[in-house]
């Protein structure tokens, strides 16, 4: 930083020292006229700074997500203007690319996914983002044009699962639930395609992208949609063939977040913006509102989140041997 403030004038004048020099009633004001130049300085210092303890204040924190145009995101950032916090909302299409711009340092924070989802992607991809706060628990539906209830769908017709692996196996728990699959380990977090039986199983399932599940309808017996592309796919969330329970204690794995690099949870900023997401009414109805009223809101402490995540990574670790 250049140093703009006043070079002292020497005590000598153009033409040497003065030998002798008059007392100056000046000398006070001048004193006092430089403490409070220098007080102005500081002050303009510490509040570009913002201090050591908040890196982020004056800062816009960058929050990634899937779905930025439903309506409650506006009320959020609204809130966190109120508080003085700077916030914007980028939108992805696509599930696979909010945690690599969070580990890459272009997000500061995404909200979109579950804990079995961000188990999986810190192990495939070797980083260690980390939940600050739950927002919801979504419950997965299977959804179909063509029939009004699981009974009326063929054997042998074709039902579309998302093809994450998180996604894929709580969607063939649920197909299994509804009575159209048999899977051999009986169901879990790492069930895939061919943990299916397919002699004992009503359905043929085929894996598509979670985006694509919907929009798929038109040529497919039934899709299990995730909440985010009911809506977007015209699809009522009641219409729902067959979902699973939210409120189930064994869906924690399945409690949405928000994550964050390790080395920023204690950021006192992150940590409000989960506060006020989980403390303004006006949020908190609208989430439920876009979910067609099936999400279940979580203020689960983070701690038990972080032991979740740790203990399905554990899992997912000694599963892949």
């Amino acid at each position: 930083m250049t140093d703009s403030s006043p070079t002292p004038s020497s005590p000598d004048g153009p033409d040497g020292p003065d030998l002798v020099e008059a007392p100056s009633r000046r000398r006070w004001p001048l004193v006092l006229g430089a403490l409070v130049a220098l007080a102005v300085i500081a002050g303009v210092v510490v509040a570009t700074t913002g201090g050591e303890d908040d890196a982020t204040a004056g800062e816009t924190v960058r929050i990634g997500v899937v779905g930025a145009s439903d309506p409650y995101w506006a009320t959020y950032e609204q809130a966190a203007e109120d508080e003085g916090i700077d916030v914007e909302i980028v939108d992805f299409a696509d599930y696979n690319q909010p945690n690599p711009a969070v580990a890459e340092g272009e997000l500061d924070l995404n909200q979109f996914q579950h804990l079995v989802f961000l188990a999986d992607y810190n192990i495939a991809s070797g980083d260690d983002l980390q939940p600050i706060g739950a927002t919801a628990i979504y419950p997965l539906g299977l959804h179909s044009k063509q029939y009004e209830s699981v009974e009326e769908i063929p054997d042998g017709a074709t039902v579309a699962v998302p093809n994450d692996a998180s996604n894929q196996a709580r969607a063939l728990v649920l197909l299994q639930s509804a009575g159209l699959v048999e899977l051999k380990s009986g169901g879990s977090i790492f069930s895939d395609l061919a943990d299916i039986d397919t002699e004992a199983s009503r359905v043929q399932v085929e894996a598509l992208d979670a985006a694509l599940t919907a929009t798929s309808l038109d040529d497919l017996a039934g899709a299990v949609v995730n909440n985010d592309f009911v809506e977007r796919a015209g699809l009522d969330f009641d219409d729902a063939l067959a979902q699973d329970d939210p409120d189930d204690t064994k869906a924690l794995p399945y409690a949405n977040v928000f994550a964050a690099q390790a080395d920023d949870l204690d950021d006192p900023t992150y940590q409000r913006l989960v506060e006020i997401y989980q403390e303004t009414q006006a949020v908190q109805e609208g989430v439920v509102e876009v979910s067609g009223g099936t999400a279940v809101m979580l203020d689960t402490p983070v701690e038990d989140l972080r032991a979740i995540l740790a203990e399905v990574e554990s899992d997912t670790r000694d599963q892949q041997g």
